[in-house]
């Protein structure tokens, strides 16, 4: 069973993001505030899940949250400031988005950057508490309702894009580095989605700052 919160007696929203080790679209990232001691034993982590119990326990999610939103980084931004970065920043967007402010913020994977709201900046606050938790979408229910948030989401714009570039197949792969993606780009050459910063063909090693 998932930990309802890490914080004790904070408002506290989970992030995680989707997309990050794809070559083509933009990184989707949720923030999910849930109800205090809330609990659903459906939820996990998104790669644990079918696609289908993905879709039904979205509409739980947004039905049950606190707040919600979802935030997105292009693949142009990407490629100015590189998928770490980036991933952060989509975090980082959908937690401006959210109609209640968190007192706290706990996040998937080991690297986030102090998250300071809108406000802050004229009112001299200091960033909101954040704790970073490995495999954190595994652990806590509200990072894994933003796993399944973010990686719904994304799948739905890399559907309509895989309707405009087929051949690709990224209705199937969502733009991860396939072997039939890889071939596709050989072919086809690249589309104003492909992250140009990416190794793209995969016959080099070129190294991020992960």
């Amino acid at each position: 069973m998932l930990a309802s919160h890490y914080y004790e007696g904070k408002i506290e929203a989970g992030c995680d993001e989707a997309g990050r080790g794809c070559l083509a679209g933009s990184v989707y990232a949720a923030a999910v505030i849930l109800p205090p001691d809330y609990q659903n034993d459906l939820l996990n982590d998104s790669k644990q899940l079918t696609e289908k119990k993905r879709y039904q326990l979205r509409e739980i999610i947004q039905h049950d949250a606190v707040a919600w939103a979802v935030g997105i980084v292009t693949p142009e931004e990407i490629d100015k400031i590189n998928i770490l970065n980036a991933s952060i920043l989509a975090m980082h967007r959908a937690l401006d988005q959210l109609t209640i402010r968190p007192e706290a913020i706990i996040v998937d994977g080991n690297r986030f950057k102090p998250y300071f709201p809108s406000s802050a900046s004229t009112n001299n606050l200091p960033p909101i508490p954040h704790t970073t938790i490995v495999k954190g979408d595994g652990k806590y229910l509200s990072i894994a309702a933003a796993s399944i948030l973010a990686k719904t989401y994304r799948d739905d714009y890399m559907n309509l894009l895989a309707e405009e570039y087929p051949q690709y197949d990224w209705l199937s792969n969502k733009g991860y580095p396939t072997k039939k993606h890889r071939d596709a780009i050989r072919q086809y050459g690249l589309t104003s989605y492909h992250r140009k910063s990416f190794n793209l063909l995969g016959d080099t090693q070129l190294s991020f700052d992960f």
